[in-house]
């Protein structure tokens, strides 16, 4: 069995963090994307291959995953972006026939490997959500999938495909997306999985829909709200540091905190300094520096360097204060 994750997308929606960084290396409760969608996954038995189907910060996806993962990987580059469908079908010739498992890189998915590759066809995650024109859509009948649709204008229900696919019979699934390619047949201008997966079932291949928890990181507001829950739903204890805590809180090996609150709901990284700061519900990637300020709703990516200024002012009744980053005005 073989992993397909295709990281080529530029993370427009989270720019400017990944002017520098790709989306799957940005931090979420403590660690990478890329670590949550990797570890379950990693630990299947009969796991043969990761491949990585990468855009111009493969290097740094390749750094990553050889330096914390003990798994042969490969990584296929995507030069043209032409769509999800045309992002699998690169990994035609490393699939090698074998069973699939595609998972995308902008979210976090809670499911049971073991039980997904356990089941005796082709399973698609589906999770519902209110805006179903967004994604691609499944209808079902019992338990089987009978058509996937892909963002469509009138969604006939509401079970979005969630960004987890198990593909038994992977052969079938490049023949469609080559025919797609080959028939130049384009959904919203690009050549989307979707539409593969819909002529792999007119060719006869049955497909099983699994509710999966599906914790999106497209967009930074996402994201700061799959920290806070994966902080709530699993957070250790931190340790003595010269600041208030106010879990949840994940704080890594390495980190200055001097006169500080911190918390609820941040993460902070490697190697941070940290001082004179109130810090809540934010994301403060490694080696970031922040001093003397006050950090809601944020994210402060690597090495970033913050440094504001604090007064200390006596205001009498019925004042008025305009403080801003000058100082103290009348």
């Amino acid at each position: 069995m073989k992993v397909i994750i295709p990281v080529a997308g530029m993370g427009t929606r989270l720019r400017p963090h990944t002017y520098s960084t790709p989306k799957t290396l940005l931090h979420v409760a403590g660690k990478p994307i890329l670590a949550h969608i990797l570890e379950p996954l990693t630990q299947l038995p009969g796991l043969s291959e990761l491949i990585f189907i990468v855009g111009d910060s493969g290097e740094q996806i390749q750094r990553y995953v050889e330096a914390n993962y003990n798994v042969p990987s490969v990584y296929v580059r995507q030069a043209e972006r032409k769509g999800l469908g045309h992002a699998i079908s690169l990994a035609k010739e490393r699939a090698d026939g074998e069973p699939v498992i595609i998972t995308l890189d902008d979210g976090i998915l809670e499911f049971d490997c073991q039980q997904l590759i356990q089941r005796p066809y082709t399973v698609i995650g589906v999770k519902a959500v209110e805006n179903p024109n967004a994604f691609g859509i499944v209808e079902l009948e019992g338990e089987f999938i009978t058509r996937l649709v892909e963002k469509p204008d009138v969604p006939p229900t509401n079970l979005a495909i969630a960004g987890l696919y198990y593909i038994k019979n992977s052969n079938l699934l490049f023949e469609c997306l080559d025919d797609l390619i080959r028939k130049d047949i384009r959904t919203k201008g690009e050549y989307q999985l979707t539409d593969g997966l819909q002529l792999m079932l007119e060719s006869g291949e049955k497909m099983q829909a699994a509710e999966i928890n599906w914790l999106d990181c497209g967009k930074p507001e996402e994201l700061l709200a799959t920290n806070r829950y994966l902080l709530t739903r699993n957070c250790p204890p931190v340790g003595a540091h010269n600041a208030f805590i106010v879990p949840p809180v994940f704080i890594a090996d390495e980190v200055s905190i001097e006169n500080a609150v911190i918390g609820p709901h941040v993460s902070i990284g490697k190697g941070c300094r940290i001082s004179n700061a109130i810090i809540k519900d934010s994301v403060v990637h490694p080696n970031a520096e922040v001093h003397n300020v006050l950090l809601s709703g944020s994210i402060v990516g690597d090495a970033a360097q913050i440094r504001g200024q604090f007064n200390t002012i006596s205001v009498g009744s019925f004042s008025q204060v305009d403080v801003d980053k000058a100082g103290v005005r009348d």
